[in-house]
């Protein structure tokens, strides 16, 4: 990281006195470097950054080496189409200290033939390819995907298989993690398309709502964009705490795509979108892949705008509906700390060090009092409760008892609002049932009503006098294909399933069940693309079983992920922060003491 930083600087000041390494006298006409001019040169310089004029000769000599190779790559391009990649690897299989390697390929190729290539060169085998945070789809060209001659690409390592033996194994675990991920997005997708018309005694859904608890009414493709966006969230924020960050971060990309799809006036109000681009950057860190260096930066600014609009340039917003500030400290002392790593990595160490004394200020206002933790833990709350509580009333530790007791009843209160909401839903839906309706039927007019029984009641008369609304054909429809089916001997439960993925066709459901023995096929469980958005995730309890066994099945999985403390993502316990902190300061403190 140090030599980025010192090529950062000496690239500054080339460009300011507009020197150009790759031309006379630095360079000779045979392209090898005219080593008296280099040394003249990082005498000069050495003086101006504070480094040892070693150092700053090889770091022009890199810079100028760079430069002509670029030059002999664009060349290269432009007669015989061959581009050349900038491949960013993993810290295994690195060569020596290199962490960026060449190579040569047309761009009219496929993703997967370059991985090939990849795997012949480095003998990787399991990998994904980023460009510029997107994920390169293996069965499309590269010139498809925007990638240009000189690109940067980050490879992402899934798992390196050492063996026969354990070449099975690995291949096995890369397809039940293939197969997982399939499920997640299967899972996150029913409950996206759910919307709470259904019996709520039988089919759990998730509802977005603000931070006290109350529903956010938002168009329905923009709900199912924000619960697949934080459902992906959520999940690579789970296997981030195990450290597993290749993993995690395909699973943030994937959640940053769906946010994408979202209308900026939403990602802009809300705080969701700003913490993915924090994790994805310290997933960048973490996988040493900050040469990824453009990217990183504008997600950091994307993240530091959102929050600046969702609470406010003083926080006051943020003070208005939560009472404190002190919680979501741990996310300015994040951004701060990958912001005083970029900005070094750029070259302006008096601005990476300005971030850092910010980043010192939060943290030791963070770090918590081991006694008071024990004190708090030993009135019955939890290691989270109490550490969110104590950074929230500013290590205050009367005033923390009382917030984590104030913010349990809030939750039983909210809890319970949601229990009475839900019975009262269900006796309106068996009033309806009673006057002839289905549940289904019932279920959709009180949702389309706002759960006004009386209105409810007058929507389903109306729709009965004017058929083409035909709210009651889908669901008999649905039931009497269902009996057909099961009349052939297949179970109800998959033949519903199957029937939902083909658009209630018979005949192709009942093709596909008997070419799988009667099974619903794996790669049917692998969703569209669906649509993001983002919002500050507040979900209402599930805990019945899905309209199927399968269904329930994908959407407990799902459940799982999704964090039962609705601030868990500010749950931090800044052991890897003071890692990066003391980083930081080894790294600014070099040059002084170079120059001395």
């Amino acid at each position: 990281m140090a030599e980025q930083h010192i090529q950062a600087k000496l690239i500054s000041l080339l460009r300011q006195e507009k020197i150009q390494l790759w031309n006379p006298p630095f360079t000779t006409d045979t392209n090898v470097a005219g080593h008296e001019h280099l040394q003249e040169l990082a005498v000069r310089y050495s003086q101006m950054v504070g480094f040892p004029v070693v150092d700053v000769e090889m770091a022009l000599e890199d810079i100028r080496s760079q430069a002509v190779q670029k030059g002999k790559d664009n060349k290269t391009f432009k007669e015989t189409n061959i581009a050349t990649l900038e491949l960013v690897l993993p810290k295994d299989i690195r060569k020596g200290n290199r962490k960026k390697c060449q190579m040569e390929t047309k761009l009219d190729i496929t993703t997967q033939d370059l991985m090939n290539k990849i795997t012949r060169e480095y003998d990787l085998k399991y990998m994904k390819l980023i460009l510029n945070g997107r994920t390169l789809s293996p069965d499309k060209r590269l010139d498809e995907q925007n990638v240009r001659n000189n690109s940067k690409i980050m490879i992402l390592k899934v798992s390196e298989p050492e063996g026969q033996k354990a070449m099975v194994e690995e291949e096995e675990k890369t397809r039940l993690k293939e197969e997982s991920l399939q499920r997640t997005q299967k899972g996150f997708q029913i409950l996206s398309e759910r919307d709470g018309s259904e019996d709520p005694a039988t089919t759990p859904f998730l509802e977005i709502a603000d931070q006290k608890g109350n529903p956010i009414q938002i168009p329905l493709a923009e709900r199912k964009a924000l619960i697949l966006a934080m459902g992906f969230h959520e999940k690579g924020r789970a296997i981030m705490k195990r450290k597993e960050y290749d993993a995690a971060l395909g699973h943030l990309l994937l959640a940053d795509e769906e946010f994408n799809k979202c209308t900026s006036s939403l990602l802009n109000t809300v705080d969701n979108y700003a913490v993915l681009q924090l994790d994805i950057v310290w997933c960048y860190r973490a996988l040493e892949a900050l040469a990824y260096l453009n990217d990183a930066k504008q997600r950091l600014q994307k993240a530091e705008e959102c929050f600046l609009k969702c609470y406010g340039e003083k926080q006051q917003r943020l003070q208005q509906i939560k009472g404190s500030t002190g919680g979501e400290e741990v996310l300015f002392l994040r951004l701060y700390l990958l912001q005083s790593l970029l900005t070094y990595l750029d070259g302006n160490e008096i601005e990476a060090a300005r971030k850092l004394q910010k980043v010192e200020d939060l943290y030791s206002r963070l770090c918590l009092d081991p006694e008071k933790m024990t004190q708090l833990m030993s009135m019955g709350f939890t290691e989270q409760e109490t550490r969110l509580g104590l950074r929230a009333c500013r290590g205050n530790l009367e005033e923390a008892a009382l917030h984590i007791s104030q913010r349990k009843d809030e939750r039983d209160r909210m809890k319970e609002k949601e229990r009475e909401k839900r019975r009262r839903r269900l006796e309106s839906i068996n009033t309806l049932v009673e006057l002839g309706y289905s549940k289904k039927e019932a279920a959709k007019a009180l949702h389309k009503t706002g759960g006004d029984l009386d209105e409810a009641y007058r929507l389903l008369l109306d729709s009965r006098e004017a058929s083409s609304s035909g709210m009651s054909q889908p669901d008999t429809d649905r039931q009497t294909k269902v009996h057909q089916m099961a009349y052939l001997g297949f179970q109800r439960e998959v033949v519903e399933a199957v029937l939902r993925l083909v658009d209630d066709d018979v005949a192709q459901a009942t093709q596909i069940l008997l070419d799988n023995q009667g099974q619903v096929p794996p790669e049917l469980l692998s969703p569209s693309p669906p649509s993001s958005s983002s919002e500050e995730p507040s979900t209402s309890d599930s805990t019945a079983s899905g309209s199927s066994s399968l269904d329930a099945d994908l959407v407990n999985e799902v459940l799982e992920d999704i964090p039962r403390h609705e601030e868990d993502y500010l749950d931090v316990t800044l052991e890897e922060e003071s890692e990066v902190i003391a980083q930081m300061k080894s790294y600014l403190e070099r040059p002084s003491t170079s120059s001395a």
